[in-house]
């Protein structure tokens, strides 16, 4: 059994931050309503790559979720979801803030007919301020929150990193929130409104600059791969790659044994680097000299050295590696999944691992409006005639509909 299989979710985010949240939450076992908006549906079903004309972006985030059209701005439709909400545990959304209240769905209208309900908002600035109703992508969150200030190599132009860390930690911080109102509900009877603000946790997870610049009265700047606190703490270049080395936050002998394997045993009483503070404060002077050493063999041939001695280090692995390394295959961490258009595409797969419980993805994504039909049976009762009939209003879509997951 999935630890949230008794939670129903009506998921109403789209693109990245939300339905990422929603994602791990269906991973945990509860029941995730997609609803999307006819014709279109999640905008993300237009993004590329595609595989048999199917976007492999929706597909990867959107795993084992059910998907339900309504259209919010007709007042039948409304109505079905505010009967849907009664029913749910979790209502989330990630549009601009204002806009659920726009459509009379705001937390005070679902809270009033649930008043167990758990509302998650996640936007780009939050629910309050002045910056509430600007827009946000990763990008803007990223810059804005310092994140590009210090990626990079030292007097380098600011680097956006290559996964949507942006979209990642709101997503993440959303699912916390849920879960956290959850277990209050369980004390109270009742629910709350979670506001998640996509620069919040940009300016959170930017912990240690933050409290870097307040201690040294410094601005912290991009340093490569360093870690500004240990040295060496970073990747250097082998004779056919790279690896990482990190000292530092372990035994000091370490420090020595790395300066024999690499055949610097001068370096150990050198007294600009027998200690840790003092082999960062002098970073430029040792880098090239251990570049250097490293240049002269396999990232194979040191990692074997580094290891047996229990030096932390590691590759410097791109995705073919990633996703075909032993440790990553033993903890099924690439799951093949099988969708009926699309065919079957390996993704990743959730971290959850429990002693007692079931975790991972439930299935493929849905087809849009795959199960408004399904949904409409289970929660309203409601009949084929009377589907139909809202079907043919443009009330609801059914999978029989407009489905732009086939846009190439």
């Amino acid at each position: 059994m999935r630890p949230l299989e008794d939670i129903v979710v009506l998921d109403l985010t789209w693109v990245l931050a939300g339905p990422f949240a929603s994602m791990l939450l269906c991973d945990l076992g509860a029941d995730v309503i997609k609803v999307e908006r006819p014709p279109w549906g999640d905008i993300s079903r237009t993004t590329g790559p595609y595989q048999n004309g199917f976007s492999g972006y929706f597909f990867s985030i959107n795993r084992g979720k059910r998907s339900i059209a309504i259209d919010l701005r007709h007042p039948e439709g409304r109505e079905l979801f505010l009967r849907l909400a009664e029913r749910a545990d979790v209502v989330m959304e990630n549009f601009t803030p204002g806009t659920m209240e726009k459509l009379g769905l705001g937390y005070d209208v679902l809270s009033a007919r649930n008043p167990r309900l758990v509302y998650a908002s996640t936007s780009g600035f939050g629910q309050t301020g002045p910056y509430r109703t600007r827009p946000a992508l990763d990008i803007i969150v990223q810059a804005m929150g310092g994140a590009m200030s210090i990626t990079g190599e030292p007097g380098g132009r600011p680097v956006r990193p290559g996964v949507s860390y942006g979209d990642v930690a709101a997503g993440l911080f959303t699912v916390i929130g849920i879960l956290a109102a959850l277990h209050e509900r369980e004390r109270t009877g009742r629910g709350q409104a979670v506001d998640i603000s996509m620069l919040d946790c940009q300016v959170t997870v930017m912990e240690n600059a933050i409290m870097r610049y307040f201690v040294t009265g410094e601005v912290p700047g991009p340093l490569g791969t360093r870690h500004p606190s240990a040295t060496p703490f970073q990747a250097f270049p082998t004779a056919d790659g790279y690896l990482v080395v990190a000292l530092g936050f372990g035994e000091e002998n370490q420090w020595n044994l790395l300066c024999g394997i690499l055949g610097l045993p001068e370096l150990i009483d050198d007294p600009r680097f027998d200690t840790g503070p003092k082999r960062t404060a002098h970073h430029a002077e040792l880098e090239p000299i251990l570049q250097a050493a490293f240049r002269k063999r396999t990232t194979a041939e040191w990692l074997a050295e580094l290891e047996a001695v229990g030096i932390p280090c590691g590759p410097i692995n791109r995705v073919p590696e990633v996703v075909a390394d032993p440790q990553v295959q033993h903890r099924n961490m690439i799951v093949p999944v099988h969708h009926h258009k699309a065919g079957t595409i390996p993704i990743a797969n959730t971290p959850f691992k429990f002693s007692a419980s079931e975790a991972g993805i439930k299935g493929p994504p849905p087809d849009f409006g795959q199960h408004t039909r399904e949904v409409l049976r289970e929660f309203l009762g409601l009949g084929d005639a009377a589907i139909d009939d809202l079907v043919a209003r443009g009330v609801v879509a059914t999978e029989g509909g407009p489905d732009l997951s086939l846009i190439t």
